[in-house]
């Protein structure tokens, strides 16, 4: 019905807009207006924090560790900003992570099995694959102002997986900046958000909510919405997850307190559970970084343009934003997230932020096939990505195999299949002036 009444459609999504404002805004919370999220490639804070400890936690998050600082055995990085980058730190980057998989004779994924030292050590049950390893070598360093020799010589380290494991998918780094803000939505607006999305198109698009364990809290539920399948709900959980997984520099937050192999791990774990004079850890200045960082700006000079404006308007008159919904407005200060674990501070609630996602699992035929903190349904499902400084990125979708908007647009299938079909039917002036508003942002 949706693609038949566009008047309807149009009136639907006015509604779902007031609706996402009033969920945030929690009954008996008068915390005044909802104001604009201030935005900027600047590297300068948010409000969380000042300059000068934005300084010190961004100096944290650029760090390289070593072999002495516990990075490895198996890892993909040697820092934040590694994956972290472009244009500034916190933001995307090119690299890529490898997961893969099969699936057995229910027809359900299983993670790979990995094998290292010439196959005399196996990690089973283990879909992330690391590209890099601190072994083979001999590698000298200065740690703590003391010159350490590291001697590693014969064994390899590196992961391999077998000819069984047919599912292999690359995951493309994606921007941390502004997600103090999406952390800041509370759980019942995209809960709400899918249960409105799915009814405006009679079923046609469903956004999927997941609910994750928060490491901070226990393993307690949230509403994931960090990572390609949203299998964090936290800042803290998903610094806790990367600092292990792509670092691999285990760290206090359970169940990321040993390494996955003990070959060339000569660092005790946990790796960092030392808190500096602050009482924080590595990981909490990740965080803290994090969700001081302001949201991805608009190209202002392009937004303003009568291209731009034309171009926003198609993007919603075909239903672009049924899931790359353009505005939310954050939950009070206050109020209580992450499974009771974050408090919404006053720098990142009722505020207003235009991130061009509804943070929600969809299969729109570009799926990895790969299962994660969901369940199986989620295989081919991945998390609408934020569109806000998508003009930053050369390499697009989850695994960068394409490199401009057109292209995206045609590789929507399955749930985004009608949207793709509205796309093609504009005239070529059109569909060049929605890919112009696409640059803008």
């Amino acid at each position: 019905m949706w693609s038949r009444k566009p008047t309807l459609y149009v009136c639907l999504l006015i509604c779902l807009a007031v609706a996402l404002v009033s969920a945030a805004q929690s009954p008996g919370q008068n915390s005044g207006p909802a104001t604009e999220a201030p935005a900027g490639y600047d590297n300068q804070p948010n409000g969380l924090t000042d300059q000068a400890t934005y300084n010190m936690d961004r100096g944290q998050f650029e760090e390289v560790e070593g072999i002495g600082d516990g990075i490895g055995p198996l890892y993909n990085a040697q820092s934040c900003r590694e994956c972290h980058q472009n244009p500034i730190t916190g933001s995307s980057s090119q690299i890529k992570e490898l997961r893969a998989g099969h699936l057995d004779s229910f027809g359900h994924f299983v993670p790979a099995t990995a094998f290292l030292a010439d196959n005399t050590v196996t990690i089973p049950n283990r879909s992330l694959i690391n590209q890099r390893a601190i072994c083979p070598a001999v590698d000298t360093m200065t740690v703590d102002g003391q010159t350490q020799t590291f001697n590693f010589p014969d064994t390899q380290g590196q992961e391999r997986i077998s000819t069984a494991e047919n599912i292999r998918a690359f995951r493309i780094s994606i921007s941390t900046l502004g997600d103090g803000y999406i952390e800041s939505i509370a759980d019942q607006t995209l809960i709400e958000l899918a249960e409105h999305q799915c009814s405006v198109t009679e079923g046609l698009i469903c956004g999927q909510v997941i609910h994750v364990p928060v490491l901070e809290a226990d393993g307690a539920l949230a509403v994931g919405r960090f990572g390609w399948k949203d299998q964090h709900a936290s800042i803290l959980s998903f610094s806790s997850d990367a600092y292990l997984n792509e670092m691999g520099v285990s760290n206090r937050l359970p169940p990321n307190n040993v390494d996955v192999t003990r070959i060339c791990d000569v660092i005790p774990d946990p790796n960092n559970d030392t808190p500096d004079d602050t009482g924080m850890e590595d990981l909490d200045r990740f965080a803290r970084f994090i969700r001081a960082t302001k949201a991805p700006p608009r190209d202002a000079a392009l937004a303003s343009t009568p291209q731009a404006l034309a171009g926003a308007s198609l993007f919603h008159s075909i239903g672009c934003d049924t899931c790359h919904v353009s505005t939310f407005v954050t939950a009070p200060p206050g109020t209580s997230l992450d499974a009771g674990a974050f408090t919404v501070p006053p720098a990142l609630g009722n505020k207003i932020i235009h991130p061009y996602s509804d943070f929600l699992l969809h299969d729109i035929g570009t799926g990895d096939g790969i299962v994660q903190n969901g369940g199986q349904e989620t295989a081919h499902k991945v998390r609408t990505p934020p569109l806000w400084g998508v003009r930053t990125r050369t390499e697009l979708l989850h695994d960068g195999r394409t490199s401009t908007f057109y292209d995206v647009i045609q590789y929507h299938r399955h749930e985004a299949q009608s949207v793709t079909y509205k796309f093609n039917l504009l005239t070529p002036a059109q569909q060049n002036l929605l890919i112009y508003f696409l640059r803008s942002l």
